[in-house]
């Protein structure tokens, strides 16, 4: 929102005003000392500083948020039983309208490239379900629900399909959706609003995959397996995914770990993974088409469940759900490596960060 055009006055000598951009915070509301909402805040462009400066009330278990493509919106899952998707206006902060998905538990979600159609991914249930986004920013009914097939070793985890991401690929021709109990990612085309399945990449029994994360050079792609703490590199092409090298996100031994979110620098050299239980951000090197680790960073909280990078690169900031606050990291341009910056933010329940992409 571009705060602090202006001076200030220190000491008699004229210092410009922190430059600010506007973040938002999903959380979970219905847990014991959960949020009112969706949080909003602003980090200090200089330092990575984040300050919480209101809530959007009354959005129910906003567990992922995302913006439109214009910045004029934003949609959050609710994270129900019976699952909703809110479609809010971002200049007045006000909700537009809700609809439900037909599924249980969504947990991400993701616009089309034309930003005409809305997909959620629908944890418990294993579904996904598409909806119209209308000019005004609100949703229109359901118009398709998919539903996942599948089942993992697992017993408790991977009794049957769990979908848990859902993720365009950079050249926008198809959707893949990550599930965590059937060991899969399903690749989809998406045509006139309408799912169709192409192809399905299956993962090691009981690895249980929760996100991915695309390269920029749109060939490879990097997936985080949450139930055997690995990192996935995979070669992608034309609607298929191939997975390859695999390695661990986290030393052995000691506490069990879950590994959450997975991303890349946007000149991707770089690839960063969220490590629930070791408390850390893993951080790996891209050499061609596989990675090396360069190492760990603690991450200043407990239970990292999102880690992302602002619009610039410069910032990287961690969701710690189970710590009650989110931290900040500078971004070394030249090695990728993390520097904590600034002091934690200490906010009810954080398990996802969207810094807007226009202020």
């Amino acid at each position: 929102m571009g705060v602090g055009a202006g001076l200030l006055m220190t000491g008699g000598t004229a210092e410009a005003a922190p430059v600010t951009r506007r973040v938002f915070f999903g959380t979970y509301t219905t847990w014991n000392g959960g949020a009112k909402g969706i949080g909003i805040g602003t980090y200090d462009t200089a330092n990575g500083q984040l300050k919480t400066t209101g809530v959007i009330a009354g959005v129910v278990n906003p567990s992922f948020v995302i913006e439109s493509r214009d910045g004029r919106f934003l949609y959050a899952v609710n994270e129900n039983t019976k699952g909703e998707v809110t479609a809010i206006n971002a200049g007045t902060l006000k909700v537009i309208n809700k609809q439900a998905t037909g599924g249980a538990d969504p947990c991400h979600l993701t616009l089309d490239p034309s930003g005409k159609f809305l997909i959620t991914a629908d944890y418990s249930s294993g579904s996904l379900s598409v909806f119209p986004v209308k000019p005004d920013g609100s949703l229109g009914a359901r118009t398709q629900k998919v539903q996942h097939k599948g089942s993992g070793p697992d017993k408790e985890r991977q009794e049957g399909p769990h979908a848990h991401h859902i993720v365009f690929d950079p050249a926008g021709r198809y959707a893949l959706a990550v599930d965590l109990g059937a060991d899969s990612v399903f690749v989809y085309s998406f045509v006139a609003g309408q799912l169709k399945l192409v192809s399905t990449a299956k993962f090691k029994p009981g690895a249980g995959p929760r996100h991915i994360a695309f390269h920029p050079n749109g060939r490879t792609a990097y997936v985080a397996n949450e139930l055997d703490s690995t990192i996935v590199a995979c070669a992608y092409a034309d609607g298929k995914l191939t997975p390859g090298q695999v390695l661990k996100t986290a030393p052995s031994g000691g506490v069990r770990n879950y590994p959450a979110e997975v991303l890349v620098s946007g000149d991707g050299k770089n690839v960063y993974l969220s490590n629930r239980g070791h408390d850390s951000v893993a951080h790996f090197a891209v050499n061609g088409s596989e990675l090396s680790l360069v190492g760990h960073t603690p991450v200043g909280g407990k239970y990292p469940r999102h880690v992302t990078l602002d619009p610039s690169g410069a910032f990287l900031f961690a969701a710690n759900q189970n710590s009650n606050n989110v931290t900040s990291f500078a971004v070394d341009r030249a090695t990728g490596k993390l520097t904590p910056s600034g002091t934690p933010l200490q906010t009810a329940i954080p398990v996802c960060v969207l810094p807007t992409r226009l202020g």
